[in-house]
């Protein structure tokens, strides 16, 4: 599962020749996404407020999994049932809508 994310993801770099600052701009879009997403379901009173504690979590290690460790450990918390795996697919969609919004703008 973890090589189909990651192929997945290295086609989207791909399909859309992401300059630094542009993936920096999709990646921290798409972990917003990704926050408003999850507050949906943990019922957060304040969901841009969440968003940007996902946000932040990227800046922990490089790579994404200290954002998926952080949602996790919240859904956990909550009782929400989402397994590592889905949360990694959200990422995916989400950094495909990402792109779109960034190209748009």
């Amino acid at each position: 599962m973890m090589t189909s994310i990651h192929d997945r993801e290295k086609a989207f770099e791909t399909k859309f020749a992401l300059d630094e600052e542009l993936k920096f701009k999709a990646l921290a879009r798409r972990n917003k996404l990704l926050g408003l997403w999850a507050a949906g379901l943990l019922n957060k009173a304040d969901p841009e407020g969440y968003a940007r504690e996902v946000v932040a979590a990227d800046f922990e290690e490089a790579g994404h999994e200290d954002v998926v460790r952080k949602v996790k450990a919240d859904f956990d918390a909550a009782g929400v049932a989402q397994s590592e795996d889905e949360i990694r697919m959200r990422m995916i969609e989400f950094l495909g809508e990402a792109v779109e919004q960034i190209q748009k703008s």
